[in-house]
This record gives C-alpha cells, structure tokens and sequence, in this order.
C-alpha cells in the first residue's frame, strides 16, 4: 500500500492544470457562441433598416431626376416665351433674319441641349395664305409651298426655324393645323394663352419617318395683353412660337444626371390613355406601374399633359452602409476568434512578458550607449545642464568651443559663458518654447582665452522621471566663420547691386537718347525729301517740253522715292511712339473691335467678296489704342495678301489657353522666313505685289510684348497664313 501512493499521487499533481485547460475551453467555446450570437441578431435588424433606406435613397433619387426633367421644360419656356415677346414687340411679323438673330443670341446647342431648335408657325386662311406666297415671291424668296396640300379653313404653317440644318429645311411650309395631335396641342395654347405640350408624334425635322417626339407650342396674339375671353383669344391669334425636342435624345442631350441604378420611363397619361414618351437605354419593358418591377412612381401634369414616371432599380436594392454591415460582420466573427485565441494564450503570457522584461533592459542598455557616443564623437558641442542651468556632463566638441577641458565645464552655469545679457523675459519665452518643442536661439560666447564666438543653440526638455537631475539637453554649434562669410556675400551683393542699379540708369538714358535720336534724325530727313519733291515737281510742271520720256520717268521714279521714304520716315515715328505711349489699361470686347476693322476694310474696298468669320464673346484686357492698332495691322495683312485669292477667308478667334489667332487663305509666306515677319523693314515679298512698308508686323510684335505676351506666325506659300499671339492681362471670356 505504501508503494501505490505514490502512482496514484502522480496524476493528480497534474489534474488542476488539465481542469484549467478544460474550462478555458469551455469558456472560450462559450465565448464564441455568444459573440456568434449577438452579431446574427444585430446584422439582422441592420440590414431590414438599411434596405429601408436604400429604397428612400431610390425614391428620393428618382423625384430629384422628376423635378430636373420639369427644370429643364421650364427654361425651355422661358425661351419661347422669348419668341412670343419677339412677335408681340414687333409691328409686323419678325423676318426670318430677325428671327435667326433671337435663336443664335439664345445659343441652343450650348444654353439648351435636347432641343432641336426654336420655330414659328403662322396661323392663316386660304386668303392670308396667298398673300404671304405673293409677299416671298415680290422678295425674291421663290414659290412658298404648302404641305400636305389641299384647301382647309386654317393653317398652321411652319415659317422659319433655326438653327438652319439640312434636316430641318424639311419642316419649312408644312401645316402643323392639319395634323390633329399637333392641332390639339396648338389649340389649347391658343385658348389658354399658356404654353402647352403636344403627345408624341413624328418630327419633321428628321423627314417623313423622324423619330418620335413632343412638341411644345405658345400662342402669339396681335396685342401685348393676353385676350380676356377664349373668343378674343381665337381672333388676336396671330401664330405659334415652338419647339421641338427628340426623346430619344432628351435625357442625354439635356445634360440631366441619372444615378446609374436607376432605369426609368415617361409615359403619357392624358386622358387615360398611355403612350410611351421615352425610356432610359437599361429599362426592361413588360412591367407596369403596379408591377414587382416597378419600385416608384411620379406623376407630374407638365403644360396640359400628364406624365407618369416609372422607376425600376438596376441590380439587388442595397446602399453603401450594407457594404459596412458586411464588414461589420466580418468584423465580429473575426472578434469572436480573436477573444477564443487570447483565452487560450492567456497561460503563455507571463513566460512572453518576463522575456520582453529582459530584452527591453537590454535594449535600453544599448541606447544608453548609443547615446554616450552620439555626445563624445559629435562635431558639435552639446551639454547636459540641470533644473539650475548647471553643466552635468559635456562633450569634447562643446570644450573645445569654450577653450577649456571637460573636468574644467562640470559644475558651471552655462549661462556663465556667454557675453550678452539674458533677461527674465528673454528666459520666459525660452521657458515657453521648450514646453512646445525646441528653442533655438544665436548667442555670443566668450571663449577662456576672451575671443568672442558666434553659436547657435538647440535646447530641448529631457524626458525622464521625477527623480532625474538632468533636465535639459543643449546642442552648441559654432558658426562664427559661416556669419563672416555670408557677411562677405552680402557685401558682395550690395556691390553688385549698386552695379547693376548705375547700369540700368545708362541703358534707360541710353534709350532716351536713342529715341530722340531715332525721333530729331526722322525729322530732318524730311527736309531734303521735301527739297527733292518739290524741286522734282518744278521740273516736271515747268520743264515738261524740255525733258524727253526718259527723263519724265527718271524725275517720277525719284519723286516715287522720296514719297517712299517720306511713309517709311512716318511708320518708323509711329513705331517708335508704340514703345513711348503712355499705357492705358481697360477691359476690351475684341470681337466688336475686330469686326469694326473689318468694316472699315470692306468700306475702303466695297467690290471684294470676303468670307469672315468672328468668334463671338472674345474679351481681353490692355490698351484700347495698341489692341486696335494690333488688329489693324494683322487683319489688314489678311485683307492684302487674300486679294488674289478666289473664295477668301479671314477668321479671328481663339484657342485653347487663351492664344488669339487671325488665318487667312491668302498668298502665305514660307515658313524658312517666319523669323523675318517681325522685324522693321523686312518683307517677303515684293512691292509691285503687295504695297508695303514693313513696319506692321514689327509694330504688332512691339505691343504684344508691351502686353506681355508673345506672337508668333505659320504659313506655306500659296497656303495662307495664322498669326497667333497672346496677351498676359487676358480676363476670362464670358
């Protein structure tokens, strides 16, 4: 019995630790479930909730996408209600020139994407119908013909539209009145006096078989006021203001955002019948308003026509937080794991936490060490000083700088070493500084051996427990050489700045000088010039009989010569002023500049036939009186070099970056030369094929640069030429 009691002690010795190990997995299992648990529970109230609001985020998308659709019917209005205002202002009706000036001042294409164009229709009997073909045939403007022909009471005829396409020609002169979905909608317009849509039918503005789409129309009376009563409504009728837009086209054209989850379509329900209107490219046909397919439902009553919307959701309905609900869930599944794996390490963590004890001791060892040798092998002084300002413990740099030895440092103040003074504020800023981070400062040290030294000091706050002594760590650098030398630099630069300030002063007197001798040499050549023509002229007047034909054409050449001479000694003048003239800032419309100019051209030539072509809206800063001499010279150049030139064109605008340009399809130059176009009297070609001085382009060089800006030319011969330049003070075009 006395031998067995020590086998059955054995594994009871090691039962407790089994038992533990048991409970620790039953606790961490317990653990897991529960926290299993709780995240099923919590995902799925969660996702009920989120799915609540993806479906309010599709609804609130779907009426945003509703009110844009509305938005953009209404500046669609405003816009023929423009054209009625145009009718009703006028005292008869508006020509078609009138009329293409409203719609391009509107900018369709650009201010009102979807709509094809803006047109009008006149409302006539067969005898108003006579008059109007007799009045375009008395105009010149050919037979106007009625379609679908045929005699009926009233028509409704289409007289202009613009913009002027191909496409749309088709719809001149065709009786809107005879089609009764389009009469319907022209009708109730007209007895309204409001503006009303048409159902959808087939635009003639893509021939006989255009697409599909709606009309909106606007009544014009012959007075100003609205007609009281439907009966003086129908007999102040004058005509229809209208528009037509493609629906297949409306929603991409007119630029109304439509969230990429979202299918929709617009059906008319005027009347109770339903007619598709249009439908996004990703809708699924088949489903109705109270189909599972569709999710929302709009109805608006859009100028006499109801619209229904339906919405359709493209995919599962989910929003951005079921995607952090999945995360979420993730998140606690991979919680409950973490919290069953540190149940289980919990038996380790004693052993792991007395081996981190013994490695941080040896790192901190190492650190202190490190430390040690950052201070003894630095090139730059630095000192360890306690809570009192007194010197701890230095380096061999820092003895160095002061003149003394290490041993000779310990103990002082440092403060003790420098020559300037150091008050209570200067130290409660210091004070302030260090409690924020570092404090650097330039102080002067007197050296053991009484030389003054120029150091920059870097304080900064120890770290340590309450019962350290050292408190601060100062790093001492000596840039006494350094400040000498840079005071040396700064000497040096002073000098050359005087330098360069009495060589300014030469050249700008040497300018002047130079002006006023360019200016008084102009001047006194005209004198001998005007010697030579006028004694030239006496030859020629008195002594015609005597002088034989040869010499009449030897005295005309001289005279020629100094008449040249005469306009050269006048563009130089005027080029030299360029450079003079006071500069004059303002903001410029150089579209209205630019097409006064070439009024002025077409004036001086009346019989040329030239295709010019002006940006509209080209705004820019600068001098009124040099841009203008800038245009001058660059569309005069145009004007000169396309004379021999059939079909020619000349167009000013702009280029991205705001780089002006001015192109011709004129007598070009050849591009080896460009580098000549810009200095004075250069030119490529010769005079008896195109008069010159030049001077233009050298004087266009002149203010663009007075401008800040640059100018430069491309050109073939035969090939036209483009001048493109820029101007630094450019605004922005509006």
């Amino acid at each position: 019995m006395a031998a067995a009691q020590p086998h059955t002690r054995k594994p009871s010795t090691r039962h407790p630790f089994r038992w533990g190990l048991r409970r620790s997995h039953v606790l961490a299992g317990l653990v897991l479930l529960g926290s299993l648990l709780l995240v099923a529970l919590y995902a799925r109230g969660a996702s009920e909730r989120e799915r609540r609001l993806a479906e309010a985020s599709f609804i609130a998308d779907a009426d945003r996408l509703a009110e844009a659709v509305r938005q953009r019917l209404l500046q669609y209005e405003l816009s023929l209600r423009g054209g009625v205002a145009l009718h009703s202002a006028a005292v008869e009706t508006p020509t078609a020139r009138q009329w293409r000036g409203y719609v391009d001042g509107l900018d369709v294409r650009r201010q009102l994407p979807g709509m094809m164009g803006l047109g009008y229709v006149a409302y006539l009997d067969p005898k108003s119908l006579a008059e109007l073909q007799l009045r375009q045939r008395a105009a010149g403007d050919g037979l106007f013909t009625l379609t679908p022909r045929g005699v009926r009471p009233h028509y409704g005829a289409i007289l202009y539209f613009e913009p002027e396409i191909d496409s749309s020609r088709l719809a001149i002169g065709y009786d809107q009145y005879s089609d009764p979905t389009r009469r319907a909608a022209m009708d109730a317009a007209r007895d309204s006096g409001e503006v009303r849509f048409s159902a959808p039918v087939r635009l003639r503005q893509q021939g006989r078989d255009g697409q599909a789409g709606v009309l909106l129309f606007a009544a014009v009376y012959r007075t100003a006021r609205l007609p009281a009563s439907q009966v003086g409504r129908r007999n102040a009728l004058v005509g229809w203001v209208y528009a037509p837009f493609r629906t297949a086209e409306f929603i991409d054209r007119s630029m109304i955002p439509v969230e990429h989850n979202l299918a929709f379509r617009i059906v008319d329900v005027t009347g109770g019948a339903e007619i598709p209107v249009l439908a996004s490219d990703d809708w699924v046909d088949g489903d109705t308003a109270e189909g599972a397919g569709v999710l929302h439902t709009v109805t608006q009553q859009l100028y006499g026509r109801s619209w229904r919307y339906d919405f359709q959701h493209i995919g599962p309905l989910t929003s951005a937080g079921m995607r952090e609900l999945q995360a979420t869930l993730i998140t606690g599944v991979v919680a409950s794991l973490l919290l069953f794996a540190m149940v289980m390490t919990l038996a380790q963590t004693q052993s792991r936490a007395e081996t981190l004890a013994h490695r941080l001791s040896d790192s901190y060892r190492r650190s202190e060490q490190r430390f040690r040798n950052a201070m003894q092998y630095s090139a730059i002084g630095m000192v360890l000083l306690d809570r009192n300002g007194a010197i701890l413990e230095s380096n061999p740099a820092m003895a160095e700088i002061a003149g003394v030895s290490q041993a000779a440092l310990t103990g002082t103040l440092f403060s003790g070493y420098f020559a300037d003074g150091h008050d209570d504020v200067s130290r409660t800023r210091e004070m302030e500084a260090l409690r924020e981070g570092v404090h650097r400062s330039t102080r002067r040290l007197r050296r053991h051996d009484g030389d003054l030294r120029e150091v920059h000091l870097a304080s900064t706050l120890m770290p340590g427990d309450d019962g350290s002594d050292v408190a601060r760590l100062v790093q001492v650098d000596d840039v006494t050489e350094r400040l000498r030398a840079e005071a040396q630099v700064h000497a040096l630069n002073r000098t050359l700045e005087s330098r360069v300030e009495r060589r300014t002063r030469e050249l700008t007197q040497a300018n002047h000088e130079l002006e006023s001798f360019a200016y008084i040499v102009s001047h006194d050549l005209r004198a001998p010039l005007r010697s030579i023509d006028g004694f030239g002229r006496i030859l020629a007047e008195r002594y015609h009989a005597v002088i034989d034909a040869q010499g009449q054409d030897y005295l005309a050449r001289v005279r020629n010569a100094a008449a040249r001479m005469d306009e050269l000694i006048d563009a130089l003048l005027k080029m030299s002023r360029i450079s003079r003239g006071e500069f004059k800032r303002a903001p410029l419309d150089l579209s209205r500049m630019a097409s006064d100019v070439l009024s002025e051209l077409r004036q001086t030539d009346p019989g040329r036939d030239v295709a010019v072509r002006v940006a509209p809206g080209l705004r820019a800063e600068g001098d009124p009186a040099l841009v203008r001499n800038l245009l001058e010279n660059l569309l005069g150049n145009a004007w000169k070099f396309t004379a021999n030139t059939a079909r020619a064109t000349i167009e000013f605008g702009v280029e991205p970056g705001e780089v002006f340009y001015v192109a011709d399809n004129g007598a070009g130059f050849n591009a080896e030369y460009a580098g000549k176009l810009f200095r004075p009297f250069q030119r490529l070609h010769r005079d008896d094929e195109f008069k010159g001085h030049g001077v233009g382009l050298a004087s266009v060089r002149r203010i663009v640069e007075r401008h800040g800006g640059t100018i430069d030319a491309i050109g073939r011969p035969d090939g036209g030429a483009t001048f493109r330049f820029t101007l630094a003070l450019v605004a922005q075009r509006r």
